[in-house]
């Protein structure tokens, strides 16, 4: 019994740890370069890979080719401290900023 308490509190501390590197924001796309898979976002440096999911403002899957300078997006990421960059997981075009107010509009911002 003590064992299964010890492992399970384990697992829940490494879960909190991992979670501490996710990265959430939006921002304007500064800078693109698709040949590298890089872009800055509001002065963070920002990579992909085939991994990455890129999504509409509904959610509905799209094409990198949709992402331009001065564009908002949304990031969901994890970041990568010796390399100064988040590997983004998914990002989501945006029609503008999104406000509080406008945030239940869109479920995929937390």
């Amino acid at each position: 019994m003590v064992l299964t308490i010890i492992f399970l509190s384990s697992l829940s501390a490494l879960t909190f740890a991992a979670e501490s590197d996710i990265v959430r924001f939006q921002g304007i796309i500064m800078e693109i370069n698709f040949n590298k898979n890089l872009m800055i976002v509001n002065e963070r440096q920002l990579a992909w890979n085939q991994k990455t999911a890129i999504n509409n403002e509904k959610g509905s899957p799209t094409t990198f080719d949709k992402l331009k300078p001065k564009s908002w997006v949304y990031v969901e990421g994890v970041e990568n401290k010796p390399d100064k960059r988040i590997m983004a997981n998914r990002i989501y075009l945006l029609p503008k900023y999104i406000d509080g107010k406008e945030k239940h509009l869109y479920p995929f911002i937390k």
